[in-house]
């Protein structure tokens, strides 16, 4: 049975505390765009995976923290805290999220949240 788009965020979010990064980039069409607000957008899967490395990699242990979740169709829209733990320190960032998925993986993510706890 296929999984609803929601499912396939719900599933996705939950997937980051395994920090493994081609589990993470399974989620994705070959096509997709990765969208942080104002950056500028990626597309495909080798611009995600060098982003998602920038993450990743550092981070001793992530976790992203529904707080809402609400679905029509193939778009999810998300409201999180993401939760990062890195060289010691918790960063903690609240983010709106928006996913379309296409044929259950997510075609479009756009994020936007406020960069001044990344820079703290």
């Amino acid at each position: 049975m296929a999984k609803t788009s929601e499912q396939v965020v719900r599933d996705f979010c939950a997937a980051w505390t395994r920090k493994d990064i081609e589990e993470l980039l399974g989620f994705f069409t070959a096509d997709a765009v990765y969208h942080n607000m104002p950056l500028v957008p990626l597309t495909g899967i080798d611009a995600i995976r060098e982003t998602l490395a920038m993450f990743v990699t550092p981070a001793e242990r992530i976790e992203f923290e529904l707080l809402a979740i609400a679905a029509t169709g193939a778009l999810v829209f998300t409201e999180r805290v993401d939760h990062f733990e890195m060289m010691g320190k918790r960063i903690s960032l609240p983010v709106a999220g928006v996913f379309e998925v296409r044929d259950g993986k997510i075609a479009a993510w756009r994020d936007y949240f406020d960069p001044r706890p990344l820079m703290g």
